[in-house]
């Protein structure tokens, strides 16, 4: 992040919280002319910084009110069996984020299903059956407290 100045960094936070500025709103907001701001975008995005936009959605109207954390705990640990599982984990549309980690476990899946029905049936038809899975425990989210995507800049 050394190659970032103090623009930069302003037009990274401003564009994460409302990814849907128009250059000449960002320019303002970052006192840049629109052509300068203009550059610095499609450098920042060319260098990576900036990987996509995207529209926050709600999970309510969308009929996907329970959030579920699940703990996957594989029967063996070898390159294959991981290749598969993530395979299998990116073909599900519930699955949202799927993270390898160290500790008790091998992987934290996070889902959002329409209810505890349609928990079951996503355990039961898309976790259980994944290569290698031997254990599971499953954490339903009673209230979100904090969510976000933002990155401090």
């Amino acid at each position: 992040m050394k190659d970032l100045d103090r623009l930069d960094r302003k037009i990274l936070r401003a564009l994460q919280k409302e990814g849907r500025l128009s250059n000449l709103e960002l320019a303002d907001r970052v006192s840049l002319s629109p052509t300068a701001t203009a550059e610095r975008v499609k450098r920042l995005t060319r260098e990576g910084y900036i990987t996509g936009y995207s529209a926050l959605l709600s999970p309510e109207k969308l009929g996907r009110n329970l959030l579920v954390f699940v703990q996957v705990k594989l029967d063996r640990t070898t390159p294959d069996v991981f290749d598969a599982f993530a395979a299998a984990v990116k073909r599900s549309d519930d699955v949202m984020e799927c993270h390898m980690v160290a500790g008790g476990f091998d992987y934290l899946v996070k889902a959002r299903v329409a209810g505890m029905e349609a928990y079951r049936q996503f355990l039961s038809e898309v976790i259980l059956p994944l290569p290698g899975v031997r254990e599971t425990h499953t954490y339903a989210v009673m209230e979100e407290i904090k969510a976000t995507g933002h990155i401090p800049v």
